[in-house]
């Protein structure tokens, strides 16, 4: 038998001609490094154009920074019927040279020589004109909102976490598992899902009793989009140890509300070895570490979400102000010890509370047992503490059924953690691994065990004491940025009766 010898070929990569074109700078470049004297390319799009006979000042925005770059325009270089062109939106190709600037404000500017109009925009029709826009009204056109200081701020934020989340597990040794979109699993047992199918639903197949007959269906049974991750994480970390997922999440809750989405991206945690001391002790490094990433990546775009959510809060009455603004709080997150107690003991400080006494909060406290609301959440970290709260050991009865139950019968191993201007922000447990409690638990709360053997298999074959939380990352994007709706935090929000684009 002979032995054939391959013949390495390297093969040259060859740009098309148009492709060289993108030969450009961004605008983030140019402010870092001192370019003055060298010839250029920028792209972007036209926030502002003011001219007089003898030049035309244009300020361009590429999206690499919140900041705007000024063009520079000599009408005896630039043909008129270009610099008509060059209006508000319009997406421009501009060489010339970096001069040092004139005016206040910034170190440089481009002297232009040559513009090329890459895309016009219709002054009279292009909605974005440069004025101060309502965030309502910007909702209504979502799909160009990105392209405003605010937006732009918020989705260069939005990817300064994702990408702290990837590099905290990383750095701790966690495993990225990614978790199906479809399955057959409820994790909370609550019921509000969304059913995926591909029966034909103006006549789908029955059974003899009249029911719909998933048994014809794509998967053979009946589906749904996922809920969580978490007890698909559990599996995995049953064999790897410490794992994460970061993905999306669906929940058919009729929620209206400016805390509510239906399409939400979530964080999930499950670590094998941890006790829920450990599952607390994680979760805290984790927030503070994605914060002060946060604080020390996006100092531009986080000084102007600063400025805007106190521009807001002036609007308000002084009594509903938040005493500290945006920067200011994500710095009290970072530097203060988390507070830890137990929901027992929040009971009682709500329950003797002024707040409480005076019927000040629209949901009393009364007796324990109650599940806690946002008001009560945030009075414990903003007037009680003046400090993050981790809550733990709630009672069962208001709880999903996978958690630790507690030597006292009466509650579980559960940790939620709380905000200032938020309230809940991170909700975990140490999990239950003990199959006889387990299987006890969810017949108590009527989730068939039959259906979920998989998961059960982790308590029969080598189990182990396991911990884990959740953290819903637009949540975590809304505190970061201080914007005050979950739908201008999350590109493309879902919600009842909008799913648009």
């Amino acid at each position: 038998m002979h032995s054939t010898k391959f013949k390495e070929v390297v093969i040259p990569f060859l740009y098309p001609k148009h492709m060289a074109f993108n030969k450009r700078v961004k605008i983030k470049t140019i402010l870092e490094q001192d370019l003055i004297g060298q010839e250029i390319t920028l792209m972007g799009w036209v926030r502002t154009k003011r001219s007089n006979k003898n030049v035309s000042f244009i300020a361009l925005n590429d999206g690499s920074i919140i900041t705007n770059y000024q063009v520079v325009a000599d009408p005896n270089v630039i043909a008129e019927e270009v610099l008509k062109k060059c209006s508000t939106g319009a997406c421009l190709k501009i060489t010339g040279t970096v001069i040092a600037s004139q005016g206040a404000g910034q170190q440089s500017e481009l002297n232009a020589t040559r513009i090329e109009v890459l895309g016009e925009s219709d002054p009279e029709k292009y909605p974005l004109q440069p004025k101060k826009h309502s965030l309502e009204f910007l909702r209504e056109i979502a799909h160009l909102r990105m392209r405003t200081n605010t937006f732009g701020a918020v989705f260069r934020v939005r990817h300064a976490l994702a990408y702290a989340v990837h590099t905290y597990f990383n750095t701790k040794g966690f495993f990225y598992i990614h978790t199906p979109i479809i399955t057959a699993s409820d994790a909370e047992g609550a019921g509000e899902t969304f059913k995926v199918t591909t029966l034909n639903l103006s006549n789908p197949p029955k059974t003899e009793d009249g029911k719909i007959d998933y048994s014809q269906d794509f998967f053979e049974r009946e589906t749904n989009l996922t809920v969580s991750g978490q007890l698909e994480g559990e599996l995995a970390a049953m064999a790897l140890a410490e794992i994460y997922t970061f993905g999306p999440t669906f929940r058919a809750e009729n929620s209206n509300t400016t805390r509510h989405l239906a399409e939400f991206w979530m964080i999930e945690p499950e670590m094998a070895f941890y006790d829920a001391e450990d599952n607390q002790n994680l979760a805290e490094d984790f927030l503070k570490y994605i914060i002060r990433y946060a604080l020390d990546h996006c100092a531009e775009d986080l000084a102007f979400l600063d400025q805007r959510a106190a521009e807001e809060e002036q609007s308000k009455p002084t009594e509903q102000r938040a005493e500290l603004g945006l920067l200011d709080k994500l710095k009290f997150v970072v530097e203060n010890d988390f507070v830890r107690l137990t929901y027992t003991e929040a009971i009682d400080i709500l329950r003797n509370s002024n707040h409480n006494k005076k019927k000040k909060f629209s949901y009393l406290i009364e007796e324990w047992g109650t599940d806690l609301q946002s008001e009560h959440e945030r009075y414990l970290v903003e007037k009680h503490f003046k400090k993050p709260v981790i809550l733990t050991d709630y009672p069962k009865g208001i709880k999903a059924f996978y958690m630790r139950q507690n030597e006292d019968g009466k509650t579980v191993a559960a940790m939620d953690i709380l905000f200032p201007g938020i309230g809940e922000i991170v909700g975990g447990s140490q999990r239950e691994e003990r199959l006889d409690k387990l299987t006890q638990r969810m017949q108590e709360m009527h989730i068939p065990t039959e259906e979920l053997s998989w998961y059960l298999d982790t308590r029969r074959f080598g189990a182990t004491p396991h911990a884990g939380f959740g953290l819903g990352f637009e949540r975590m994007v809304l505190f970061v940025t201080g914007m005050g709706n979950i739908r201008d935090v999350i590109a493309f929000p879902r919600t009842p009766g909008n799913a648009e684009f």
